[in-house]
């Protein structure tokens, strides 16, 4: 996992960057209609549809490739409403539905962009497989994190789970490209592809360092660093950050998002220091949602893990097991101080996808108890609870689904290690820059700043609450709006 940049150990990590005035530009050593500032899923997209509607496009990356956290990711794209790959493994969806869902596991969700994402979701699985991703029409059934084989569809959140499933029909829309393994690089690798494809220019291994802007406050351009030393690009009918979000910057977290201190496996790349977030908060730009982010401590796959409970130091449940893996995390983080154990029976035991630590193996859940130091009697009262009411196929307190109860009753017993202190917990933040739904960037009074647009995920998107987030959402929502930015800035007019 990549680490933090140099410039997070610094007094800067956390501070707006301040625009330079026009003024101070004595010349331009490069210049496009359109500069995006970061070739990750949303830069990509923005650049892409930029180019294709005219534009003239200059894409500045601060790595040698592109790629971003896109790259990175498992390679689940969250799609619905009725996609050709829903169809052939047998599933009905519907946009309403898609769209109940999203508003209840986007938290404060932004209407506006939830209902655009739904009501325009087949055009954008339309648009991603015209720059050539395949997405196998089969459903990979078991829980899962993401498929480990090429099955392109399956369940990606808690949509089947209690309470979601009570408030929107579930279908399963995580839909993954064609390969073996995490579908993230070969997300990155079209994308990037039919960046080339459409004209757009990318220039590597340049940092952008902070924006240009016009005594009547329109963005006119990009300050920059490459080889060295310092380059002046031009926008003309403007510039897009898609530069990634903060989660390798200590600083920033510990200002916006302290809780995500504890994620002891940060998910991104080094471009995930929140510098766009700063170039566009020094140009007036609204900052929203910094707290928001997606942490997971995945005890599942094995998928007989969801069948097991989760206990806290009290030796309680908290939530249903079969509930997605980022909503138990974000619980266990942000709900039980950091602290949970799994309790598993014999049968149900193998190793976790994320290598969680054995804390403790016993003959009997009474002496499992007083193995963790739990309250007497506490652990005891919940399994026994537990087992009285799975062995009927009921889950009075938390709602599990009937396939996932059992009870535990095969001797050993032993408790998986989920506390912060010794089990992975990754994640990345959600916060970004207030956005139209067409990409421009808004004021905190709701004003255009004009001739700035941003993406990915220096744009807030539609999760804000990490308890509700489904996999694939970050890679279909950045691509879907990085469109939207493209082709609304192609058809701005030329400063």
């Amino acid at each position: 996992m990549a680490q933090a940049s140099a410039e997070s150990g610094n007094e800067r990590a956390t501070v707006a960057s301040e625009p330079r005035p026009l003024g101070e530009v004595s010349k331009w050593d490069m210049e496009a209609d359109v500069v995006v500032v970061g070739l990750g899923g949303g830069g990509g997209a923005t650049a892409i549809e930029a180019a294709r509607a005219g534009a003239e496009v200059l894409v500045l990356e601060r790595a040698s490739a592109g790629g971003g956290a896109t790259a990175e990711s498992g390679g689940l794209i969250y799609l619905g409403g009725g996609t050709p790959t829903q169809k052939a493994c047998g599933f009905e969806d519907s946009t309403e539905e898609m769209f109940k869902f999203l508003m209840m596991a986007s938290g404060p969700a932004d209407e506006a962009k939830v209902r655009l994402y739904c009501d325009e979701n087949l055009d954008h699985y339309d648009w991603l497989t015209g720059i050539g991703l395949e997405f196998k029409a089969a459903f990979h059934a078991e829980k899962t994190t993401t498929p480990e084989n090429d099955d392109g569809l399956c369940y990606s959140g808690s949509e089947a789970a209690h309470p979601f499933c009570e408030h929107a029909k579930p279908a399963p829309r995580g839909h993954k490209p064609k390969v073996v393994g995490d579908g993230g690089k070969i997300i990155a690798e079209k994308i990037i592809a039919a960046v080339d494809a459409s004209g757009a220019k990318t220039v590597p291994d340049v940092l952008a360092e902070t924006l240009v802007r016009r005594d009547d406050g329109r963005i006119v351009g990009v300050v920059a660093r490459t080889e060295g030393r310092e380059i002046l690009v031009r926008a003309r009918k403007g510039v897009v950050l898609a530069a990634g979000g903060f989660i390798m910057n200590k600083e920033m977290l510990a200002k916006y998002c302290p809780q995500m201190l504890d994620c002891n496996y940060p998910t991104g790349t080094d471009g995930d220091d929140g510098r766009g977030i700063r170039m566009g908060m020094g140009a007036g730009g609204a900052a929203i949602h910094m707290n928001a982010a997606f942490v997971t401590t995945p005890f599942y796959p094995p998928a007989s893990h969801v069948k097991a409970i989760l206990v806290n130091e009290q030796g309680q449940r908290f939530i249903n097991e079969d509930a997605y893996h980022g909503a138990s995390g974000d619980a266990i983080l942000n709900r039980q101080g950091g602290n949970a154990y799994l309790i598993v029976d014999t049968e149900l035991y193998a190793e976790t996808i994320a290598f969680h630590p054995k804390a403790a193996v016993e003959e009997t859940i009474e002496d499992l108890e007083r193995a963790l130091g739990l309250p007497e009697s506490s652990l005891t009262a919940t399994v026994e609870y537990f087992n009285k009411h799975a062995a009927n196929g009921e889950d009075p307190l938390f709602h599990k689904a009937k396939p996932y109860l059992r009870p535990l009753s095969v001797p050993p017993y032993a408790a998986v290690d989920c506390r912060k202190a010794n089990a992975i917990f990754a994640g990345f933040t959600f916060g970004g820059l207030d956005t139209l739904t067409t990409g421009e960037v808004l004021t905190a009074d709701g004003k255009v700043v004009a001739g700035l647009y941003a993406a990915g995920r220096n744009a807030a998107g539609l999760p804000r609450w990490g308890g509700g987030y489904a996999s694939g959402m970050s890679v279909g929502c950045v691509t879907f709006f990085g469109r939207k930015a493209g082709k609304t800035v192609a058809a701005a007019e030329p400063a």
